[in-house]
Formats: structure tokens, sequence, C-alpha cells
């Protein structure tokens, strides 16, 4: 018996030693990154550099590229480096115990940290990888989107011209069939709003491949999917960059990376938002798997790369999660970053969706954000309009909000005021709960707080006074007007006006806060209103 035990710590000691573990390798230096500085656009398009600029965000070593000698080195060490992230400085690999004190042994490494939590077994879990995606079945049932539209209040963006024209955002998902073939998606394709894509996952462009998960598709669809008179998406005229990085059949932690490496890959093209409906508690392998008392925004590798795309000025949208109804309950990560904007569901009367997952994050942070439509939300497929439920579908609702608002507040520098304008005009602010946050989102509230604290998409050349007024405004300007309209607060056009006037009557209106379009040449200028 002394023997047999004998043997059998030796086999575990032995197994321990080579079994393999995915790791994460920082570098501790940027040789080369004043030389990046001096020229950023070897690494960023002029998109990037501009949003920089403009949100005065500076361009620092972060940015620069990984040094290509010390992922040489690695690989001469016999390693295989797939995925790799210059914000953090290093490559991921799978190493056994050995091969990380090698590792950390190297005069370039500055540390090697292990994607592992625990030390338990291997076990399956492809139930919940699928309830991820889809909290319940969807409906074979055609719809449009005015309920969910209407909801956050975002048709009153619409209808003054705010449809997220100019406005790029990338979504991060499993994949995107039919959107290169199917009707409901061909108003984008052939407007050439779809300006790039990759599959992180098999490192190839192929991302619409029908053997892919559509849950992508779903996703891209409530943002610009478009079916005349059936479906309007949240922002049918924004651009979008389509990256693939979750594998639906399995549930690996180098889905994380494949994540980072798509964020920054999208921050890399410039874009001002980034959608995804993805979130990680739990792996096939669960020495990988978290704790809640990991959901701090800094445990995992995903929540960490998120928090620097908000740090670049990108506002990242990410679902909270599906858990609410299960074991686990809580958001996943990495909608726990404070730095995030995570978003809950609701039904259509604005109760929490029982399945959408409960906050704070680990550290008190009030999650979810706030919510929007997640329980029968209409999304569009192919050629045709469904419904179907989850936080999934309330983030690229949201995304698509967020896409017609800064829009429409082309000269905002703070995009952090915006989140925080977005919380405050939320349903339930200045309360909150743990499911719903801040509550349901307000964008014509959100737009109005921000023009009122001078964050303005107006002309300085147009000036409407008197505000508030009683029975009439005036419009001076040096400019030719070509058209005046008049909007309520739910963007429906009350009237139209002669384009000579600048001596406008509001006897026929009702008291309240109304929209003045003004076309002014080849521009438009929004003015808000008051009448008392």
């Amino acid at each position: 018996m002394k023997n047999y035990l004998s043997f059998l710590l030796l086999y575990c000691s032995l197994f321990t030693f080579s079994q393999t573990e995915l790791v994460f390798v920082y570098f501790k230096d940027k040789p080369n990154a004043s030389i990046f500085i001096a020229n950023p656009s070897t690494e960023l398009s002029q998109k990037s550099i501009t949003r920089r600029a403009n949100l005065n965000i500076p361009i620092t070593e972060q940015d620069a590229p990984i040094e290509t000698s010390y992922i040489q080195n690695i690989e001469n060490l016999g390693f295989t480096v797939t995925d790799q992230s210059k914000w953090l400085n290093g490559v991921a690999v799978n190493a056994t115990a050995t091969q990380i004190a090698l590792l950390q042994s190297e005069p370039y490494v500055l540390k090697v940290e292990s994607f592992v939590k625990n030390a338990t077994t291997t076990r399956q879990n492809r139930i919940s990888k699928i309830e991820k995606f889809q909290n319940s079945a969807t409906d074979f049932n055609y719809g449009n989107s005015l309920d969910q539209i209407n909801q956050i209040n975002l048709r009153s963006l619409h209808v003054i011209g705010f449809t997220g024209a100019g406005i790029s955002i990338a979504v991060i998902d499993t994949g995107f069939p039919t959107v290169n073939t199917g009707s409901a998606f061909a108003r984008i394709r052939n407007n050439n709003q779809i300006k790039g894509g990759y599959n992180f996952i098999n490192k190839s462009i192929d991302i619409y491949n029908t053997s892919l998960n559509s849950h992508g598709t779903n996703c891209l669809g409530i943002i610009g999917g478009y079916i005349d008179g059936n479906f309007v998406g949240a922002a049918p005229d924004a651009e979008f960059y389509l990256y693939a990085t979750e594998n639906a059949s399995v549930e690996i932690p180098e889905e994380e990376m494949y994540w980072i490496e798509a964020a920054e890959e999208a921050d890399r093209q410039g874009v001002d938002i980034i959608s995804t409906s993805l979130g990680y508690n739990t792996f096939d392998d669960s020495r990988y798997d978290y704790q809640y008392s990991d959901m701090t925004g800094q445990k995992s590798f995903i929540a960490r790369a998120a928090g620097i795309a908000s740090d670049k000025g990108i506002i990242v949208l990410i679902a909270n999660g599906n858990e609410g109804n299960k074991t686990w309950q809580y958001l996943t990560t990495p909608a726990d970053s404070p730095k995030v904007f995570s978003i809950g569901a609701v039904d259509s009367n604005g109760n929490a969706s029982a399945f959408s997952s409960f906050g704070p994050n680990a550290i008190g942070t009030v999650k979810p954000d706030a919510t929007a439509r997640g329980t029968a939300t209409y999304y569009t497929y192919n050629n045709s309009s469904y419904s179907g439920n989850g936080t999934s579908y309330s983030t690229p609702l949201s995304a698509g909000g967020v896409a017609c608002l800064l829009q429409a507040l082309p000269n905002s520098t703070n995009r952090e005021n915006i989140k925080n304008k977005l919380r405050q005009t939320a349903s339930l602010y200045p309360s909150y709960d743990n499911q719903r946050g801040y509550g349901v989102l307000n964008f014509g509230n959100t737009l109005n707080s921000l023009l009122a604290t001078s964050e303005s998409i107006l002309e300085k050349t147009v000036n409407v006074f008197p505000i508030p007024a009683q029975s009439e405004i005036n419009i001076e300007t040096t400019k030719k007007i070509t058209g005046i309209s008049i909007y309520n607060t739910l963007g429906q056009l009350i009237k139209n006006i002669n384009s000579n006037y600048k001596k406008i009557s509001l006897d026929s209106l009702p008291k309240g806060i109304y929209y003045l379009k003004i076309n002014i040449e080849n521009s438009q200028v929004i003015k808000k209103i008051i009448k008392e």
C-alpha cells in the first residue's frame, strides 16, 4: 500500500508539471515606442488619431505595437503564439509549470500570469453556453421595432435626422451569417456601411459562413437591419466593423484574447462604439472559472482590456448577462468593468426581465448602468424580423441609440459626460436597483440635457429667441434658410414652415418642449425651444 501511495503521489506530481494552462506573458517594455509616437499613423488610422485629438486623449506607449523580436524569442523557445495584445504588452501561450518558470527567467519578460483561477478538473458546460446567447426560443413572428425604439425615446432623434450617420460601431460577437446576402441587410450593404470585419477565432476574413452561430447577425440586425414597412434598426445609417471572437460550440479562455484583439483592431480603425453581447463566468475547463468576488473589472483579462478601450474614447456597451434566474445570478465579465456601460433587460412595461443578471459588481459599482428592451425584442436575420429575449438584444438596441446621440453631438469632447447623462436621464435615477441599474434609457431626454449643458450641435451663426417663448420666436442668421420644421419630443412632425419666415408663431402649440429644425444651405441646425 505504501508503494502504491508513493506511485500515486509521483504520478500526480508529474501530471501537475506536465499539464498545460493558458498564460499571458507580459513584456517589460516597447523599445521602439518613441518611433511610433513620432509617427502614430504607422499603427493607427487617421480616424483613430482624430478621435483622440478631439477627446484630448494622448497617444502613448500603450498604443505602440509589441516588440516583434520578443514574440520571435517566445516562438524560438518552442511556443506557438497566435494571440497577443499591445495594450497589455504581451502574448498568450499554453505552458506547463516548467515552461512557465522558463518564460519568467527570460530577460525581456516582466511576468507570467495564468488564466487559471482554481485547480479543479475539467467539466463540460455546453448547456449554459447556449443559454448565454438566447434566454428562450425565438418566435418566428413578423413585427416591427417601433415599440422598442419608442420605449427608449429614440424616435425623437431619428425623426430630426439623427440615425447614426458617420458613427462607427464595432459589433464583437459570434459570426454574421446572411449579412452578406439577406435582404434585411441590403441597405447597409448597398450604402457601403460595412467597413470591415475579421474572424479572430480562426484568423481569417470568414465572418459570413453559415456554419457560424447567428447570434452576431441578430445583434447587428437590431442596430442596422432594415425591412421596408416592417423593421428599422436603432441606428440604420451607422457604419459597422464586424468581428467574430466567440466560438459558440466551446467556452475557452482564449475567447477573452480574441475579444481583446478585436477591441484593439476596433480602436485602430477609429470606431466610436463597441457593442458586445458576450460575457464569461464559467468555462468548459473549470480551472478557469470566475467567482463573483472576481467581478471587479480588474481580475479578468477581458475586463481590463474593455477598460482600456473606454480610456481610448470608445463607448463600450456590454450585456450584463442572462444569469438572473440561474444559480450564478450575477453579472458576467467584462460587464463588471466600472468603465464600460453595461446593459440590463426589461419587458415592454419597463419591468426587469427575470433572466437579466443582477449587479452590482464585486466592488459595489452600480451594474447594470441602465436597461432597454430585452424581452420580446425584435431583430432581423436573413430576410425577416423575429423576436427573442436576452440582454444580448437590449445591448445593441442601446448601442444604436448611443450612435444616434453621438451624431447629434459632433462637438462633444467628453464621452464620460455622455455616459453620466445617460444614467442621469434614465427612468429610475437617482434611484437604482440591482437588475435595472438606473432604469430604462431615454435618449431624447439625454440629448435635451446635453444641449442644456452646452455640449451643442448648434451653429453659432444661428440665434433663436426668446427662449422660453410665449407666442412667437425669432430666427436671426446671416445665412439663407431653405426650410423650417417643428417637432415634438417624441420626434413627431408638428408642422413645416415657409422658409422665408424668420418670425414664427407658437400660438397653435400647447405648452412644452419642441425642436426647431432649420435647414441652412447644405446643413441643418437643431434648436430646442420652450413654449410657456
